[in-house]
């Protein structure tokens, strides 16, 4: 176990064997951020690769200071796994990716309809014309995935590891699963923006007029983010002529504050999912399989567990890595049979599967270093990324 936690540092540590895909400029930010003020405690996952000034997949606890920056512009994203009365054998690829399709172009204003009531809450509790604009605007996006790595995924249960586990959570391996990986889209970015803006990357004192606000409207995100989530899923359903039910929905992108176990302070998570609120989904690339987890020492690294693969080569360098190997219409379909829609050529190329690390090397180093306990693994049918507005 001691070689899978590495010590970077006095207050830094990494969950990764020796041999894992982890680029020094990871590294370097991670470091960077146990210099912070009030930083007490850091940890790097398997799947941590470089940021915009700050890496993904990791958790950081400090005393007294709440930084927005850490948690980064997508507040709340995350992944809600779903149940869903659709037999895998009776599934059509043809027909599932017309029906998806479908589902991009059904009207807009009746999902919308459906957020109304969260909406009002959060003005009410979040008063302030700034604020008010800033949820009007994202009310266009209820029930969107929204783009980057973002994707709802129809996927079947390809092996059973503890029968007991899924059985409790409601798991029929008989049929289809629903995957949701998406975020407060607009909403957690125009908060980030503003706090930026007026305190620049600066820690936030507990308790003060600046701290509280961010909280309350970071909440707020985190609400729109679940809500968003349920009603893509219930957007799939419709399409569908199906019931969907939800087994577990987790954050991977937030500040909590935490007492006791050693570790009292603000708690930060960006691109790690918790491991001390039950089970946890692990999704490899749109070409991989995902991984349903039990975490099994949550403190080891903070309460935190790796949120997916993680990248592995940046945006911008995949285009030039993979035009000449594959057309944008060879991309569509993966090498374990299942298929991707998704019309946005760039994205194509952006998440193709080989610009990610290899899903299973994440969860052995997760194994290996005592934190989870595979249950399930799921493999991927039908992955709906994007579609062109109007196509």
């Amino acid at each position: 176990m001691g070689e899978f936690i590495r010590t970077i540092n006095t207050k830094t540590k990494l969950v990764a064997s020796p041999d894992a895909w982890i680029e020094g400029k990871a590294i370097q930010q991670l470091e960077h951020v146990s210099t912070l003020e009030g930083m007490t405690e850091v940890a790097g996952l398997p799947d941590l690769h470089p940021g915009r000034g700050y890496p993904i997949g990791m958790a950081c606890l400090s005393a007294n200071k709440i930084y927005p920056a850490l948690v980064g512009s997508d507040i709340g994203c995350g992944m809600s796994l779903w149940q869903a009365d659709l037999p895998v054998h009776k599934v059509k690829l043809d027909k599932l990716e017309k029906r998806l399709r479908n589902t991009a172009h059904e009207n807009q204003g009746f999902w919308s309809e459906q957020g109304t009531a969260l909406l009002k809450e959060l003005l009410i509790s979040n008063p302030g014309e700034s604020f008010t604009q800033t949820l009007q605007s994202a009310e266009k996006c209820f029930a969107t995935i929204g783009s980057g790595n973002h994707f709802l995924e129809v996927q079947r249960v390809s092996k059973t590891v503890d029968q007991t586990i899924t059985n409790d959570l409601g798991i029929n391996s008989k049929d289809c699963l629903i995957l949701v990986h998406s975020g407060s889209r607009g909403l957690g970015e125009a908060i980030l923006r503003n706090h930026v803006e007026l305190n620049g990357h600066r820690g936030l004192s507990t308790g003060s007029t600046e701290a509280d606000q961010y909280i309350a409207q970071h909440n707020a995100a985190l609400a729109w983010a679940e809500i968003n989530r349920k009603l893509i899923a219930q957007r799939f359903a419709s399409a569908q002529s199906v019931d969907v039910t939800r087994l577990l929905d987790v954050n991977h992108n937030f500040v909590e504050s935490v007492t006791g176990n050693g570790s009292t302070g603000w708690l930060h998570r960006k691109g790690a999912a918790p491991a001390d609120r039950g089970l946890v989904v692990i999704p490899g690339s749109r070409g991989d399989i995902s991984y349903l987890v039990a975490p099994t020492n949550s403190h080891a690294a903070l309460d935190s567990l790796a949120h997916g693969a993680g990248r592995k080569w940046l945006r911008t360098e995949c285009a030039g890595r993979l035009e000449k190997r594959y057309s944008s219409k060879d991309l569509l379909r993966t090498a374990i049979g299942s298929r991707v829609i998704c019309d946005n050529k760039a994205l194509l190329y952006e998440e193709a599967p080989e610009a990610y690390k290899p899903i299973h090397k994440v969860i052995d180093d997760l194994v290996h270093a005592g934190l989870i306990h595979v249950v399930a693994e799921l493999t991927p049918l039908m992955t709906y990324k994007s579609i062109r507005s109007g196509a």
